[in-house]
């Protein structure tokens, strides 16, 4: 039985930890360099792991929502995240070019068709990468979706001081009263500046303001000047903001006739402050087969007790239908 391969843990109902047995760095151009790894059954069905951001990173406990037994689980670390090179770069990174270093990956495993896990960032761009390269695609399970619309960005950086106004009053004050027009051109100008003394601050106060707004229950930031995965996360966010996610207004909604035909089940959490319930409703509206399950008592964090349970519950049901 699938149930009895899952460990009771203190993660609750993840997967045992799951070493990867391949990994590599992918050359892209004469710039990037992707990380891959790949973990559970060489012989299984395919699943990609798409993280969130724009900016992070996958992390072990990625590893762990799926039956390694029956899945041939790969991760990877989009461009300048995580420990592709180099870090927290911006140039030539758009949304067009994670979706072709994914089918870059996707020819270079050999991989014919997988399955999409993504959150928050990776549910957008699993549901891009999707539109594009419908035929490449087995299903998606997909959490605390974001649809990449300025309004969506527009609460990111002002609505959320509706219920966390102690974290915006931080995030905005840390800008002078000069710039606090345009907070995220005024970020996205200290973010990219050379200067570690300018650019460093910014990812911190970037950093501290979503970590606060991430989970049911607070959770203190952790990052200090220097951190790599701040910068990263701060300064490609930025840069994704900035330029409206490089996508058409709507894109994701105006393309869904390409995949409604694919299984999909959505996974979001009630009191998501950062990607609110609207958005996936949204979605699934727009996607009558789609499966909707709204978490009574989570955020916007992967690591919610019950955001897990109903993502491993998902993919567990992914398996009777894409054997």
């Amino acid at each position: 039985m699938i149930d009895s391969l899952v460990r009771h843990t203190p993660e609750g109902v993840l997967y045992p930890e799951c070493a990867p047995r391949a990994s590599g760095m992918l050359a892209l151009d004469g710039r990037h360099a992707m990380h891959w790894e790949e973990c559970g059954n060489a012989s299984g069905v395919p699943l990609l792991f798409l993280h969130g951001g724009p900016g992070g990173g996958s992390q072990p406990h990625h590893r762990r929502f799926y039956d390694p037994s029956f899945w041939r689980i790969v991760l990877y670390d989009q461009r300048g995240c995580g420990r592709s090179m180099p870090t927290a770069d911006i140039v030539d990174n758009t949304t067009q070019h994670l979706v072709a270093d994914i089918e870059r990956l996707r020819v270079h495993l050999g991989v014919e068709r997988w399955l999409l896990f993504g959150g928050s960032w990776g549910s957008t761009l699993a549901l891009v990468y999707a539109q594009a390269h419908a035929e490449r695609v087995l299903g998606l399970v997909l959490r605390g979706v974001f649809l990449a619309t300025r309004a969506e960005v527009d609460w990111f950086v002002d609505g959320m001081k509706r219920i966390f106004p102690e974290a915006w009053r931080e995030f905005t004050h840390f800008l002078p009263e000069s710039e606090r027009g345009d907070v995220v051109k005024s970020y996205y100008r200290r973010l990219v500046d050379p200067d570690p003394r300018v650019h460093e601050p910014a990812a911190l106060a970037w950093d501290r303001y979503e970590t606060s707004c991430s989970t049911l229950l607070p959770k203190p930031a952790t990052r200090s000047e220097g951190d790599s995965g701040a910068l990263a996360i701060a300064r490609i966010e930025a840069h994704y903001f900035a330029h409206d996610s490089f996508l058409a207004p709507n894109q994701i909604l105006d393309g869904m006739a390409r995949i409604r035909h694919l299984p999909c089940t959505i996974v979001q959490g009630r009191y998501d402050i950062i990607c609110p319930a609207v958005s996936a409703d949204a979605l699934a509206r727009a996607w009558p087969g789609a499966e909707c399950i709204v978490v009574p008592d989570a955020g916007h964090s992967v690591r919610e007790p019950g955001t897990m349970r109903e993502l491993v519950a998902a993919v567990r049901r992914m398996q009777l239908r894409v054997r």
